[in-house]
């Protein structure tokens, strides 16, 4: 070494660091497997706790991120055991809970684990090239947003195993369209600042229905060991998508994580689809975290609630420390799906199912309540009923992303 360098630590610096980034890891795991929850909320909260305090911004700042990197990998858990996916997670809750049905849970908490930590692993090295060209090349991508989409959902439509599902499907977008359009832009009063729409509008159309149908169910069966069994070429080639997915969807205005997992559908292996879906939807959603960072810190624009949540606390964009917490959070996350996971299914599956549904059907309501008011837990109560009506119809549940994809084609 350099004898006139030297490397200066400030030990109170490195603990506060180390301690709020415990506290956002703490945060992630909180919402990531509590049904309804997002991290969103959680560093919208801090955020407000950041306007005249004396807190350092850099500090709160690795919490909300951690939250934010850790809640991506947890989410997966409640999808799997209790079918009721957070926003990003909606489109892969179904096939996961397939998996879970056949005893393959385990298996599903893994492949989610790996789908987000290839993620990460992609998105720091590929993020400054590809936020180089995504600076370059946004105007027209979002100018031509409605054909990315609309391509999606013909995908979609023409894949169904019938002309009847996919006239199901049709039926089903277009609902979801509807309802997507008459409330994402609802401001109603409710008891937490921080609330909105997608909570009611998510845990209705793809969680409360899955609890309604299991109520006379058997609950979550005995799952076997946690072998992959997914071909090694086809699970990076799933990671791999989602995480270019999430990339993309990381730069453009009003587009979520879940639209991400919608875009990575073409390249998931039709021979493996419910685990392809499970690793690229996991993907698509810490990639979304990631690059949404470097949208930010590049573009000054936020693309995620944790995002806002940054930029309203005035964070200083110090980009060693943010990228050290990412790293840090993500083999956090990766390690709690281990631990946590599997201890979560087993307690699911020792309850008693139709006491449990019946119990996450009311704390969504409830949460619903908190996030949009009485207006919140109307339209969650029309969601669920909307997403009873795809499997009655022979489709699938993933039309119902209409709910977001439909009010972007439109405006």
């Amino acid at each position: 070494m350099d004898p006139g360098f030297r490397l200066v630590v400030d030990p109170a610096l490195a603990a506060s660091l180390l301690a709020f980034l415990t506290g956002g890891i703490a945060l992630g795991t909180a919402s990531g497997l509590v049904p309804g929850l997002h991290a969103n909320n959680f560093a919208l909260l801090l955020a407000g706790v950041a306007v005249g305090s004396d807190v350092d911004p850099l500090l709160l700042g690795v919490a909300m991120l951690a939250a934010g990197v850790v809640h991506t990998f947890l989410d997966i858990v409640p999808a799997l055991a209790l079918g009721v996916p957070d926003a990003s997670m909606a489109v892969a809750s179904l096939p996961g809970h397939r998996l879970v049905i056949a005893g393959r849970g385990r298996e599903a908490l893994r492949l989610s684990a790996v789908g987000s930590a290839v993620a990460v692993a992609l998105a720091l090295p590929l993020a400054v090239p590809v936020t180089w060209v995504m600076s370059r090349v946004y105007p027209t991508l979002r100018a031509h947003l409605w054909i990315v989409l609309g391509g999606v959902v013909a995908f979609l439509l023409v894949t169904e195993s019938s002309r009847r599902a996919a006239a199901g499907g049709a039926v089903a977008f277009l609902s979801s369209a509807a309802l997507g359009a008459l409330t994402l832009d609802v401001e109603p009063a409710a008891p937490l600042e921080a609330g909105g729409m997608l909570a009611p509008l998510f845990t209705g159309l793809f969680g409360a229905p899955v609890l309604i149908e299991a109520l006379r169910g058997s609950g979550v069966p005995p799952q076997a060991d946690a072998r992959l069994a997914m071909p090694p070429r086809s699970l990076g080639r799933a990671a791999g998508a989602g995480s270019l997915a999430g990339a993309v969807v990381g730069y453009l205005p009003g587009i979520s994580a879940a639209i991400a997992s919608v875009l990575a559908l073409p390249a998931v292996p039709a021979e493996d689809a419910d685990r392809g879906f499970v690793v690229a939807t996991s993907g698509a959603g810490t990639s979304n975290t990631v690059f949404a960072l470097f949208a930010l810190v590049a573009l000054g624009t936020p693309r995620t609630g944790v995002m806002v949540a940054l930029e309203r606390a005035a964070v200083p964009f110090a980009l060693p420390v943010l990228l050290a917490t990412t790293v840090a959070a993500a083999l956090a996350g990766f390690s709690l799906v281990l631990l946590v996971g599997d201890a979560y299914l087993r307690v699911v599956g020792s309850a008693d199912y139709t006491r449990l549904s019946l119990c996450v059907l009311a704390f969504l309501s409830a949460l619903s309540f908190l996030f949009a008011g009485p207006v919140g837990v109307g339209v969650f109560a029309v969601a669920a009923a909307l997403g009873l009506v795809p499997p009655r119809l022979g489709a699938r549940r993933v039309h119902l992303m209409g709910v977001l994809i439909g009010p972007l084609l439109i405006g």
